[in-house]
């Protein structure tokens, strides 16, 4: 028997980690949710998940302080990593965005509001 793999969503709005959870879930996912960028590397550090859903925006530590951590880290550069945010840059990329002069690793780029079918698909190629 083949065990679900296991998605972190990461989103400071509640509304939204739960709407992506159930999305996730309904696909045959294991969700677990963190609600700021640290929260997020701390999860990572207890039980790296097999993907994460990263938004921008956020306490703590923003989306890309957290993609840039992760990915510069051994342990957890291969973690696939799906940013998906409403704030969208005027060039969209998974590695660089012009808003911010900012390089990301994201594996992944999905703008707000993703259907389910985006978020499940996004995922399914990550984990692939």
């Amino acid at each position: 028997m083949s065990q679900k793999k296991r998605i972190l969503v990461v989103d400071d709005e509640p509304d939204h980690c739960a709407l992506v959870r159930r999305i996730l879930e309904k696909a045959g996912y294991d969700v677990d949710v963190a609600y700021d960028g640290r929260e997020c590397l701390q999860k990572v550090g207890d039980q790296p998940p097999d993907a994460i859903l990263l938004d921008v925006v956020m306490p703590e530590a923003d989306g890309y302080t957290v993609c840039k951590a992760l990915k510069a880290d051994s342990r957890y550069c291969a973690i696939p990593i799906i940013i998906l945010t409403a704030e969208t840059p005027p060039w969209i990329s998974t590695r660089f965005s012009h808003a911010h002069r900012m390089y990301t690793d994201a594996d992944d780029y999905l703008p707000k509001p993703a259907s389910a079918e985006q978020i499940t698909s996004s995922v399914k190629k990550a984990l692939s």
